[in-house]
């Protein structure tokens, strides 16, 4: 591949990257009101983090919750079942997607656009990329209308 650049003839330019194993790992749930709950963790998600989250939607949204997740192991661990049998199944139905089904996933929309709102965005340190993630969050919350239009293009009714 040969790639033109604003470096003296005979001097390659040296681009130097920093790798790092940190990340942002996110969890996220959308209403049929058009809301959007993201909750994101600089390490990775346990079940322990999946518990708060559902937790925090209880919280937020009254009544029965009807929760349909991807089939995660962190989805399926012992930790979360001992959680909905003391109690937490009487405002919680939780649902399956079927195998690997992105499609039938509107939070999966809910990433695409994210992604593309955050896609020249170059961070340096773990705490500055979090913070566009949240005004980018920010953003799409102020967009209930196209948080319903990702739910129903998967087919389901608002």
């Amino acid at each position: 591949m040969v790639v033109r650049s604003y470096a003296p003839r005979g001097l390659t330019p040296i681009l130097k990257e920093y790798l790092s194993r940190d990340h942002l790992a996110t969890i996220a749930g959308i209403p049929p009101q058009g809301k959007l709950f993201l909750k994101a963790y600089e390490h990775p998600i346990s079940s322990e983090e999946v518990i708060e989250f559902l937790n925090y939607l209880q919280r937020q949204i009254p009544g029965l919750l009807l929760v349909i997740w991807d089939g995660s192991p962190i989805h399926r661990s012992k930790r979360i079942k001992a959680y909905l049998s003391d109690g937490a199944a009487h405002r919680l139905h939780l649902e399956r997607f079927p195998g690997y089904a992105p499609e039938l996933n509107p939070t999966e929309w809910v990433w695409s656009y994210m992604k593309v709102d955050l896609a020249n965005v170059a961070c340096d340190m773990l705490p500055e990329l979090a913070q566009y993630l949240h005004q980018s969050k920010r953003r799409l919350q102020h967009r209930p209308d196209l948080i319903q239009s990702f739910i129903q293009f998967v087919g389901y009714q608002v």
